[in-house]
């Protein structure tokens, strides 16, 4: 199976967090400012995140295996999981986003806890409610105190794990091949590598990877690949800079027009009005049509 032209360079990859040395508290619209690609699309992140749900329900993929999400739900994803969130239209959530590492009373793995204890779910509501208002008030120390309050909730996350809260099901062989798939994923998808090259990696066929991924995500083996590359340009097109060929380029992309052409085919618009949009400067089309045919 031959991949997309974008995956047949090597590429080096923006990643944009802001003020990675500092710990955040806010609602989940906050976090996808408006924009629910940022979560909806797989991706890896630099930080650790706590999702807290308190309202409504959803959908969550965590390494490829994709979960419902309710109301009382907490999810931990460490900093490197592939991972997608979807909440619907009335749902509401909480984030905790943290630099990885930052404790390492923290789990290395992902977390997905259902406590339906009233006292356990008001404990979580109050150390998040403590940290939003440290961040309100903008006292001195304001990442010492959030640094403390994170220190907590990963001492609540201990505790409803050895009270045996975990949402763990029985992995299944399928779910454990998905899972190895977007471990290999999130280290090379900005690599050369096709289909049946992460195929032959697992030992298995491309028309089996791409049947168990679909089971397990709900997407094929090549729409996960092909969901995560398209987050990153999506995300390196929010700054106003470098130019769009240089976007391409730096994907992979041997033509800034076929990559145009890709975008567009996938999101609705064109890079140049995507990068309009998110920062409301006209657009610029000179930029893709000036590069590599």
């Amino acid at each position: 199976m031959t991949g997309p032209a974008f995956l047949k360079t090597p590429s080096r990859i923006h990643e944009a967090v802001p003020d990675a040395r500092s710990i955040r508290c806010q609602p989940f619209v906050q976090v996808t400012g408006g924009e629910p690609w940022r979560m909806e699309r797989l991706h890896d992140r630099n930080d650790d995140l706590l999702l807290w749900v308190t309202r409504g329900q959803g959908r969550i993929v965590i390494n490829g295996v994709r979960r419902g999400l309710g109301t009382n739900n907490a999810v931990f994803l460490p900093a490197g999981t592939l991972m997608s969130v979807e909440l619907g239209s009335q749902g509401f959530a909480q984030v905790i986003q943290a630099p990885k590492g930052l404790t390492d009373r923290l789990p290395s793995e992902p977390l997905h806890l259902r406590p339906r204890d009233a006292m356990a779910q008001a404990e979580l509501t109050a150390e998040i409610e403590a940290m939003q208002r440290e961040i309100r008030g903008g006292r001195a120390f304001v990442q010492d105190a959030l640094a403390a309050h994170l220190t907590l909730v990963a001492v609540w996350l201990e505790r409803q794990k050895t009270d045996g809260i975990v949402d763990a099901p029985r992995e299944t062989e399928a779910e454990r091949l998905v899972r190895r798939y977007s471990r290999l994923l999130v280290e090379h998808f900005r690599s050369n590598l096709m289909l049946a090259d992460y195929a032959q990696m697992l030992d298995v066929t491309p028309t089996h990877l791409t049947r168990t991924a679909k089971a397990a995500c709900g997407l094929t083996a090549s729409e996960m690949l092909m969901d995560r590359v398209i987050h990153e340009a999506r995300s390196r097109l929010t700054d106003p800079e470098p130019p769009i060929g240089e976007v391409a380029e730096a994907l992979g992309f041997n033509s800034a027009a076929y990559f145009s052409r890709f975008i567009e085919a996938h999101t609705g618009a064109a890079p140049s009005a995507l990068r309009a949009r998110a920062t409301g400067r006209a657009p610029q089309t000179s930029a893709v049509a000036g590069r590599r045919a």
